[in-house]
């Protein structure tokens, strides 16, 4: 069953930027900001326990230390830099986890952490280097040094496909710097090609081969309830055993 994923979490004290109470119900598995791009310690408390209350899992989102940019402006980082910045993250989280008797999931990079990993084996393998460590598999894109990297280090591998981003030709992500709408319909079509057909559409209208193990859809859009909705409803339809 391909799942469908959500980033949670992503608050500092009173001010939201995203759908969570609505999108934990429909989601599979949150993937909550521990600090560095959004999210601060009673934030990532509230959000486990409204996972917990749902019943669904959690893995880590860490991201680039970069508040002002949402983590979404790259940085000239070392391997071990990395490692240290996402393991310091994820251990934040799994504290929380563990208080809750929570396990962690898995880890997905956030924003430019995670567009950088795709095309950089060396960040890519300072991510693994947390995820062998907790012994939990990583989200990323198929066919890019994510998959490269898990697979050489042994690390379960999850692929991933947006329904409210753009895609280049070359299957790399246009990511926006402020979260804009996806008409619900798009979204809808998206997943559905993705899913039956294992193609998705760049921008520049030329088809291209997707795999996907899980559907991500982004809390901070305006209308990321309805979206979540569209795509919830196309994955209940379209299980692995009836495409």
């Amino acid at each position: 069953m391909v799942s469908l994923n959500s980033d949670m979490g992503e608050a500092f004290g009173i001010h939201s930027f995203g759908h969570d109470d609505a999108l934990v119900k429909l989601i599979d598995t949150a993937n909550v900001a521990c600090g560095f791009h959004a999210g601060d310690p009673t934030g990532i408390r509230e959000t486990v326990q409204k996972a917990a209350a749902a019943g669904i899992t959690v893995g880590a989102h860490p991201g680039l230390p970069d508040l002002v940019g949402f983590g979404r402006r790259e940085m000239k980082l070392q391997r071990d830099e990395t490692a240290d910045i996402v393991r310091y993250q994820v251990g934040s989280l799994v504290g929380f986890l563990d208080a809750e008797g929570l396990p962690l999931d898995h880890i997905k990079p956030h924003g430019a952490l995670y567009g950088m990993a795709a095309r950089d084996e060396e960040i890519m393998d300072a991510i693994c280097d947390v995820a062998v460590q907790y012994e939990v598999p990583v989200f990323g894109m198929a066919g890019t040094a994510h998959e490269r990297v898990a697979d050489k280090r042994g690390v379960p591998f999850v692929a991933e496909f947006y329904v409210d981003l753009g895609y280049r030709a070359d299957g790399s992500l246009i990511i926006a710097r402020r979260p804009r709408a996806t008409p619900v319909e798009e979204a809808r079509a998206r997943a559905l090609k993705a899913l039956t057909e294992g193609l998705a559409t760049a921008d520049t209208g030329e088809d291209f081969p997707m795999r996907v193990d899980s559907v991500c859809v982004h809390s901070d859009t305006p209308n990321a309830v309805e979206v979540t909705e569209a795509v919830r409803a196309v994955i209940d339809s379209h299980t692995p055993s009836a495409i």
